[in-house]
């Protein structure tokens, strides 16, 4: 597990949870415009929802020795307060998705329940929206399943008979683990590096890993568009999930 701490601002914190080292160096110091409303940290938490599960804890707690990037100059804890987005890579399970397509759940699901995302519809408009005249990427919202493997043929096809969009191994881990300590903000947003067309043997080598690789380096002037729009008194995020949109519904108009 590593983290990139950046520097300290007034607002509450974000944590940015991905699991691969390919994942993190696409989000360091991507993207453009308006900064996030506090200090940002991106989390390689490594693969697998226990790896998840051990990483966010010891971001939001502080536990197992972990620096106290978490507090703030008075030594308060802030745990409670830190937004919390899960990111990277997945399968995707519904047909026609490619490779760059981008999912936003409104919903994390895995066998140890379920965690409800928070503001859905804001995150969703901000990631379809172009950015400084670039493309505009086709983003789908529904649920995300947790899986603890590669997810292939036949068992792609079941998890979507669930109604599920999409599936990886962390998202639903961190995000359950992250509310597991305190009520707080959280989403989860995923860049599809297969489809069930367009599946990969080895991500990075072949072309749909490299537009993965591309789209995920745009995300984060949405990701604080999300943040800031948390802190808002009575907006949409304030403290409660938004009401979730019908599975599988894409929003690139």
């Amino acid at each position: 597990m590593s983290a990139d701490p950046a520097p300290e601002a007034g607002g509450a914190p974000l944590l940015i949870a991905c699991a691969l080292g390919i994942e993190r160096f696409a989000l360091r110091g991507a993207g453009a415009g308006p900064g996030a409303a506090g200090p940002v940290t991106v989390l390689r938490t490594g693969m697998g929802p226990q790896s998840a599960e051990r990483a966010v804890t010891r971001a939001l707690t502080g536990r197992s020795g972990e620096p106290g990037a978490w507090r703030g100059v008075s030594g308060e804890p802030r745990e409670s307060r830190t937004a919390v987005i899960a990111t990277g890579f997945c399968a995707g399970l519904a047909p026609g998705m490619h490779p760059g397509d981008l999912v936003v759940a409104d919903e994390t699901r895995d066998p140890a329940g379920r965690t409800v995302c928070t503001g859905t519809r804001i995150l969703a408009d901000a990631l379809s929206r172009p950015l400084s005249g670039g493309p505009r990427w086709r983003v789908h919202i529904g649920p995300v399943v947790g899986s603890d493997h590669v997810v292939r043929g036949a068992e792609r096809a079941a998890l979507h008979g669930t109604g599920a969009i999409a599936v990886d191994m962390e998202s639903a881990a961190t995000l359950r683990t992250a509310v597991s300590h305190g009520v707080r903000p959280v989403a989860a947003v995923r860049v599809v590096v297969d489809a069930p067309e367009h599946e990969l043997v080895r991500i990075g080598t072949l072309r749909g890993g490299i537009s993965a690789f591309r789209v995920l380096r745009t995300v984060l002037p949405a990701f604080f568009h999300w943040h800031r729009s948390s802190l808002l008194p009575g907006g949409e995020l304030d403290g409660h999930a938004s009401p979730p949109d019908h599975p599988g519904r894409d929003v690139s108009l």
